[in-house]
């Protein structure tokens, strides 16, 4: 029934209009005169997205929950014109585990030969390991923001374009990297902990899939999207980012303020993290990480429902969701 539920809420929320429009207006910051490219980003169906995947619960790796996730995503890719394909492997854990993963690859317009990735990780850490009440640290993740949220803007970023009158400059892979959220737990004592993250992406860059027509796959930049669902979420300057591809994130943070998001994008740096951009760029692909940064959360700069069983759908926020999504529509067709 849950699945049910959502599938409506789902049906619901896309069925609104995503015009191409230039518009001036107030937007949720408060600034007037805001002109608008593109098409609208609705927060509605990007947050419906986001419940969808919750619905079949933690997507645990090896677990019957990521593998209906699996299927249920691409369908949704298919359902908004995207040519998908997959990556299956396996690869084995810092625990000793073998982890059946599938990286998600859905290309929108695929006969451009300029192409971009915009890119998120869909399963969830088995382990709430940074949750305050230690009782909590062998339950798995419900991955509401750490996943889902990332995955839920690229939908609702792929259902926007294909009922947009126009195209976007770029064609767009959008890929969701598996086993991201495996790494080993600072307790583990592992000596490579850092290369026990992201894997899916790790064997993604060594394992570039070619496009339809045989070619090799060329990107100009890439967008890693990751945790941009969260309640209060800012998103500062991350150093990987910044070394690798600061024209892009430019870009991004000055789109966002053409859109009237300046406020969710602030104009200073944060962390430097490990995440699935790294073995891009480590690829040759100058890739950005949208991700969030709360310098004064004591229990984590990520956020407090961060690797917690907090980390759910009633720690979304609607509006963090539309920010990142509307800087998106504004960056695709302005950049």
């Amino acid at each position: 029934m849950k699945h049910i539920l959502y599938l409506l809420i789902l049906l619901l929320c896309t069925a609104c209009g995503a015009k191409k429009t230039q518009q001036v207006g107030t937007t949720t910051d408060g600034n007037d005169s805001t002109v608008v490219a593109g098409t609208n980003f609705s927060a509605d169906s990007a947050y419906a997205y986001c419940a969808a995947q919750c619905a079949f619960g933690a997507r645990v790796m090896n677990s019957a929950a990521h593998d209906n996730c699996e299927k249920w995503i691409i369908k949704e890719f298919e359902r908004q014109g995207c040519d998908v394909t997959t990556q299956k492997s396996s690869v084995a854990a810092w625990d000793g585990n073998t982890l059946r993963f599938t990286n998600i690859i859905a290309r929108f317009n695929p006969q451009a030969t300029q192409r971009i990735i915009i890119c998120a990780h869909w399963d969830s850490r088995p382990w709430a390991d940074n949750d305050p009440d230690e009782g909590n640290h062998n339950k798995p993740v419900m991955a509401a923001n750490d996943g889902a949220s990332g995955v839920a803007v690229m939908l609702e970023l792929a259902r926007c374009l294909k009922n947009a009158k126009e195209l976007p400059q770029y064609g767009i892979d959008f890929v969701c990297f598996d086993a991201e959220d495996y790494g080993a737990p600072e307790t583990a004592n592992v000596s490579n902990q850092e290369e026990t993250w992201a894997l899916g992406a790790q064997y993604f860059a060594k394992n570039i899939p070619p496009m339809p027509n045989g070619d090799a796959a060329k990107y100009a930049f890439g967008i890693l999207l990751d945790m941009v669902g969260g309640q209060g979420a800012k998103f500062y300057y991350e150093g990987y980012s910044m070394y690798y591809a600061r024209d892009i994130v430019n870009k991004v943070w000055q789109s966002a303020a053409e859109a009237g998001y300046s406020s969710y994008f602030v104009n200073q740096e944060g962390g430097t993290i490990t995440d699935d951009h790294k073995p891009l760029n480590d690829a040759g692909i100058p890739t950005i990480d949208i991700i969030p940064y709360y310098p004064d959360c004591p229990q984590s700069s990520f956020g407090p429902t961060w690797h917690t069983v907090n980390d759910d759908m009633a720690h979304i926020d609607s509006n963090t969701l539309k920010a990142v999504g509307q800087a998106l529509v504004q960056f695709l067709y302005t950049k």
